[in-house]
């Protein structure tokens, strides 16, 4: 990400208030600068929520009104300083795909229920708060979450192309969307088709420029001049219409809640908490980093809740973190959420004064917008990088984007979890463990399958890990086979546990059986380098009383010392 860290000048939040978190302090200096960006993300913005709406499947106004209430109200409860809350493609996919077959879209039936979805959403973010459960966002690994947002843009792109094509389209998968599309090829409106080019061109061409120009909405502002000077409708052009105007009264949305509706609800409200925790806390953690600023994932959690909230009460549907949207305001110099308090007396004014012209712009420019906000979610260059570095995480991602393609985004964001909470079960479950070795007057570390005794008679064992239920088999094995190391029959067996955190009740069990074991074979078991709270386990455990206060040492060397002075080995 572009960009570079102040210096003195770098502001910290004043955390003893409840609200404006990310506003105070303020800098004079910095308000201008704020503003520009401001004005600069209601440009580009305003233009990408309308296309959200696409794929959310909600009335084009309601991406307006994401950024009003909603985008004001974390900016007043949030703690980051950067993150801006909006419209988002990641959480409008799953909302769509979950609706599908419930109402049609943009029914008000389908809006009454994204309404509530919105409102469960936020229910259960300021839930996440109460009970702590910001750490849930934690288990989402990047290779997953670059396979799950590659997986969205695809389908993304893929559900905008009969809009750029000017044909029906229809489907409800993206391979039936895409077999569709190809089926009614012959019927392409070109006129359609050479508008969606043209916005393509003026968008991709006004970022070769410079990348902070408003391609989008010169293009939308272009394709209204040309849409009613020419009168586009007459060539077959579908347009958007009439926009409501004016302000949405605050109500609860119009959908009669039951217990069988709930229970339809809630998994795809679940899925896009996940979504908004783990997208939301790592766009902020990245920003909070780049300036040297503090943030409260908790208060940032209320934040979210709250724009929800607003969200499910003005008729418009949920809202995340937005990555891109973040950017947009960091790469115009915006530091404080009054760059997004700046884009709400935007929005509000083109919510009062214009609308009216936004009837005039075409479908295929809204498709544009998404086709390309699809493309750009195509982590092509991370999927690279994944597979050069870490060959099987890639194959991890390639299923997971597979997943959100073929069978839906609920399913992947799920798979999403399960996949990264598998691969760190994985990684206990068979710890790169080790033994140490002399090499000149330093020790070393050698695999296990390579372990000798450092002294005759003296193993050191290092576990790399938090000892628990999986990993207990591969403990018992390792330490029966470093009882086979030569030269001499083992004498002491130290595990060196300077990297285990943990010692669960079936890890203590096999310890205690392990004691015996070596006691059997005339060895003793010690342990080195234990932290408190591990050492207070294993006094716990009884495995203190076992092997006695003389087998616990600081330090390796101490280890060492001890054996030669009681052996006379060296």
């Amino acid at each position: 990400m572009a960009g570079t860290i102040p210096e003195a000048k770098t502001l910290l939040p004043d955390r003893s208030l409840p609200i404006l978190q990310g506003v105070l302090p303020i800098d004079p200096k910095q308000i201008p600068l704020d503003m520009v960006a401001g004005i600069t993300l209601a440009a580009l913005a305003i233009p990408e929520a309308m296309g959200y709406t696409k794929i959310a499947g909600m009335p084009v106004v309601t991406g307006l009104y994401t950024l009003l209430i909603p985008m004001a109200l974390f900016a007043l409860f949030g703690s980051s300083r950067h993150l801006v809350v909006g419209a988002d493609s990641a959480s409008a996919a799953i909302m769509a795909a979950g609706l599908v077959g419930m109402a049609s879209i943009a029914s008000p039936q389908y809006v009454a229920y994204a309404g509530v979805l919105a409102l469960m959403a936020a229910s259960l973010l300021i839930l996440a708060r109460l009970v702590g459960l910001g750490f849930v966002a934690d288990f989402l690994s990047r290779t997953v979450l670059i396979g799950f947002l590659t997986g969205v843009g695809l389908q993304v792109a893929i559900g905008q192309i009969s809009g750029l094509l000017g044909i029906p389209g229809g489907g409800s998968s993206p391979v039936q969307k895409l077999a569709n599309d190809l089926q009614q090829l012959p019927q392409i409106n070109i006129t359609t088709l050479i508008v969606a080019l043209a916005v393509l061109a003026v968008i991709l061409g006004a970022r070769r420029i410079n990348k902070k120009a408003p391609g989008a909405l010169i293009a939308v502002i272009g394709a209204i001049i040309v849409s009613y000077t020419l009168n586009l409708q007459s060539y077959g052009v579908t347009l958007l219409g009439a926009v409501p105007g004016g302000l949405r009264t605050i109500a609860l949305p119009a959908a009669s809640l039951n217990w069988n509706l709930a229970g339809q609800l809630l998994p795809i409200a679940i899925s896009m908490v996940i979504v908004i925790l783990t997208q939301s806390a790592a766009t902020s953690h990245a920003y909070a980093a780049r300036y040297s600023e503090r943030f409260s994932e908790n208060v940032d959690l209320v934040g979210l809740g709250l724009a929800n909230i607003g969200a499910g009460l003005t008729g418009a549907f949920v809202v995340n973190g937005s990555p891109t949207k973040t950017q947009m305001v960091d790469s115009a110099g915006g530091r404080t959420q009054l760059a997004q308090i700046t884009t709400c007396v935007l929005v509000l004014l083109v919510l009062l004064f214009l609308t009216g012209p936004l009837s005039y712009i075409p479908d295929a420019v809204l498709a544009a917008v998404v086709f390309l906000v699809g493309i750009e979610l195509v982590d092509v260059k991370g999927m690279r990088t994944i597979l050069a570095e870490r060959p099987a995480e890639f194959w991890v991602a390639l299923i997971t984007a597979a997943v959100v393609i073929f069978v839906g985004v609920q399913q992947g964001i799920l798979l999403a979890i399960l996949i990264s909470l598998l691969s760190h079960t994985r990684h206990g479950y068979r710890a790169r463990n080790s033994v140490l070795v002399h090499e000149g007057d330093r020790l070393r570390t050698v695999p296990v399958a390579r372990a000798s005794q450092i002294l005759p008679g003296l193993v050191l064992y290092r576990f790399n890990h938090s000892m628990y239920y999986a990993n207990t088999e591969q403990l018992s094995t390792q330490v029966m086979d470093l009882l086979k190391v030569g030269p001499e029959p083992v004498r002491w067996l130290c595990i060196d546990m300077i990297a285990v955190d943990d010692v669960d009740f079936s890890a203590a069990a096999t310890l205690r059986e392990l004691y015996k074991l070596l006691k059997d074979q005339g060895a003793r078991l010690l342990f080195a380098e234990v932290d408190d709270a591990v050492r207070a386990e294993l006094d716990r455990s009884g495995i203190t009383a076992l092997v006695r206060e003389d087998a616990y040492f600081e330090a390796l060397p101490d280890v060492l010392a001890a054996f030669e002075q009681q052996t006379g080995k060296s």
